[in-house]
């Protein structure tokens, strides 16, 4: 029998704010557990909450990047329960009010596009982190009270290739109006998944699993893959699948039941009676709506349209903010474009893949790359010397154009000077030079080779291999 998989994603999302949601303890990654703490996020009796109206501000520019309606009004409630992760046996959460309703987000899908809707966003504190050893466990409240955006998607994504894709997708839009860093590793973005698969030609949807906390897009994958394939048993050997929370064992490769999964009356919810109501004004969310950055998908289409770029090198291009805006930068420093997106693509990933940094964190600036094309491009440098540049000009920084000067590095066009190494080295390497006479192309690469090397890299290797050819047509 076949069936159709249904999957919802609720996404939690640590935002960029210094202190934490309702203290001002700071919002720091890696400190000594248990030092980022205070009475108000470590729940003692009397310590009262107070908001953070940047968490509140990212939330709504995250809302208004994923086309949400903004709640004029919303308010905090109280999700009550019972667990070492929560000192104050609750946490503050919004239920019925949140700050953001609808939106969605594009995804590409075999022949188009598909937009996966949104729900809604709504703003909570972080619960703290536990930590389990061989015969321990302990909790670290550092973590705990850090202002946590959740998105939660409508159940209308239909493969493990659509989640992951979703995943990306918004891991860009909020990346680009940097509202958080999104780093998986650090556990700054990560997912609950509800999954659930019904026979096909049915409409009512199957039941629910959740798979809890998953914060890489290859466990969400590989989770998701499996939990598919053991509900799809479960349904066709006569058994049923139980409404549960799961987890994903990475020794193990498969979901682990935790427990049954609770409804919402379960938590208790009631309004936090510490905190006001949130509302915004026009003004306000007018003000902010002027200070929204480009969607990757804008900046992907003007990349093809003001630049003349293949779809193909915009989409590469913009799937890092760091990277696109060092290549417009380098375009504003004169740079033609086709040939700055080639050199992105090749050298400049191929570095940072090598290193793991962000083109920021490098002291390759776009005004050098520039100049290092110009060079290029004027033939005062040949490609062999521009290759070594860009990879000290990653490692060091510094002036291209003074690096040639002072080391000498111009490129030989001068026909008198090439030739004189030109007939050094067809005359050090007879037997090549009768297989270019054969017929093997790689041959006259070899011989050009020799006249880079005689030349310690400066003669112009064009020049050379018509040089080369014109001496061994004359014997």
């Amino acid at each position: 029998m076949k069936y159709i998989v249904t999957i919802g994603l609720e996404t939690h999302v640590q935002l960029k704010t210094k202190s934490k949601m309702f203290c001002g303890c700071a919002n720091t990654f890696a400190a000594e557990p248990n030092t980022l703490v205070c009475p108000i996020c470590l729940g003692y009796p009397g310590a009262l909450p107070a908001m953070n109206r940047e968490a509140v501000k990212l939330t709504v520019i995250a809302g208004l990047m994923l086309g949400c309606e903004i709640s004029r009004y919303s308010k905090f409630d109280r999700k009550n329960y019972f667990y070492p992760d929560a000192a104050k046996n609750y946490q503050i959460s919004q239920l019925d009010m949140p700050l953001c309703r609808g939106g969605g987000v594009e995804i590409q899908v075999p022949g188009g596009s598909k937009r996966i809707n949104l729900n809604r966003i709504h703003l909570e504190e972080d619960v703290a982190k536990s930590v389990h050893h061989a015969r321990s466990s302990g909790v670290d409240f550092n973590r705990s009270g850090m202002a946590l955006m959740e998105i939660v998607s409508e159940p209308e994504i239909n493969s493990v290739q659509e989640a992951i894709a979703y995943m990306r997708a918004l891991r860009q839009i909020l990346v680009y109006a940097d509202v958080s860093d999104c780093n998986l590793e650090e556990g700054n973005m990560r997912s609950d998944v509800n999954i659930s698969i019904r026979p096909e030609n049915t409409t009512e949807l199957g039941t629910k699993v959740e798979l809890k906390n998953m914060n890489s897009f290859r466990h969400i994958q590989d989770a998701l893959t499996f939990e598919i394939e053991r509900q799809k048993a479960a349904l066709s050997t006569g058994g049923r699948v139980v409404q549960e929370t799961r987890r994903w064992d990475l020794d193990l490769g498969e979901t682990i039941s935790m427990r049954t999964k609770e409804d919402a009356q379960d938590y208790r919810y009631f309004p936090e009676p510490d905190l006001p109501p949130v509302v915004f004004t026009d003004d306000l969310l007018d003000g902010w709506r002027k200070e929204l950055p480009e969607l990757p998908e804008h900046k992907r289409v003007r990349f093809t349209t003001d630049y003349g770029l293949p779809e193909y090198d915009a989409e590469v291009l913009c799937a890092q903010l760091p990277v696109a805006n060092f290549f417009e930068e380098a375009v504003e420093c004169g740079a033609q474009p086709k040939n700055a997106s080639n050199w992105i693509m090749t050298d400049v990933l191929r570095l940072l893949g090598q290193t793991e940094l962000e083109i920021s964190d490098t002291p390759l600036s776009s005004a050098a790359f520039a100049s290092l094309l110009k060079l290029v491009d004027d033939k005062v440098i040949n490609m062999p010397v521009a290759k070594e540049l860009i990879a000290e000009l990653f490692e060091k920084g510094g002036d291209p154009a003074v690096i040639v000067k002072e080391r000498g590095l111009l490129q030989v066009s001068d026909a008198s000077a090439i030739e004189g190494f030109a007939r050094e080295a067809v005359e050090k390497n007879p037997k090549v030079v009768e297989d270019f006479k054969g017929g093997k192309k790689a041959a006259l690469q070899f011989l050009v080779g020799q006249v880079m090397k005689l030349s310690r890299g400066k003669a112009n290797p064009k020049m050379a291999a018509e040089v080369i050819q014109e001496i061994i047509s004359e014997g």
